[in-house]
């Protein structure tokens, strides 16, 4: 069955190909389709369900659509739903023009954001305070320490507008002190500075088959994948 994805990213389109490989993955571009929707979700669900609404709306078909990003604990969840357009401290949110920065300046930014952070108190009752203080509505975890952090995703198949299923996943892990000692060739985005303490290695190092079986995208695909199989579509 022919599954329309909500995105344009050729790395996303490979890895959920991977993972729903009994199905043809498509995004929009591969069919001359143009697709932009402005992101102005608060959150993980909102974006993903406006991907989805916006995409399904032109192609009639079922949709999967994902909002994902990285969640610094010490740095109350930044940058979170705004990950693809942080552009360091003074632009949480991405710069007011719109222009965005290369993303080998957003990881030296975020961890150079958090090792600011981390100068004044390595104890962990004093960072969750301060992280309340950046954001109210965050709860850290703190699960792997001061540099703890995580991927999340939120993903939707969207049968229609009226028949719908979520998915939300995790990944945790931690942020490397210098961006310096980044590394690993698989990957995009900010694996080259997450690093997974089980494995003692960063996200980009492990093979994508690797990633798929612990990545919060792979374990939300595969809650999908259940529910696909249950479903008359």
């Amino acid at each position: 069955m022919k599954i329309y994805l909500a995105s344009g990213n050729i790395n996303k389109k490979r890895e959920m190909q991977e993972i729903f490989s009994e199905h043809e993955i498509v995004t929009p571009k591969d069919e001359g389709i143009a697709f932009d929707p402005e992101e102005t979700g608060t959150d993980f669900y909102q974006n993903s369900m406006i991907k989805a609404r916006a995409l399904w709306d032109i192609v009639h078909c079922p949709v999967i659509a994902d909002d994902s990003g990285i969640c610094v604990d010490a740095l109350g969840g930044t940058p979170g739903v705004w990950s693809a357009r942080y552009a360091g401290p003074e632009f949480h949110k991405g710069k007011p023009d719109g222009s965005k920065i290369s993303q080998d300046e957003q990881n030296a930014f975020l961890i150079s954001e958090l090792n600011d952070a981390l100068k004044n108190s390595t104890d962990i009752n004093i960072l969750k305070e301060n992280a309340k203080k950046l954001n109210p509505d965050y709860l850290p975890a703190f699960i792997n320490g001061p540099r703890s952090a995580h991927y999340s995703c939120s993903m939707v198949l969207m049968i229609n507008p009226s028949r719908f299923f979520i998915a939300q996943e995790t990944m945790e892990g931690t942020l490397i002190e210098d961006v310096k000692d980044s590394r690993g060739q698989y990957g995009f985005g900010y694996d080259p500075i997450f690093f997974l303490p089980q494995l003692g290695k960063t996200d980009a190092e492990i093979l994508p088959e690797e990633k798929n079986a612990i990545s919060h995208r792979g374990k939300a695909c595969r809650i999908l994948q259940k529910i696909m199989q249950n479903i008359e579509l």
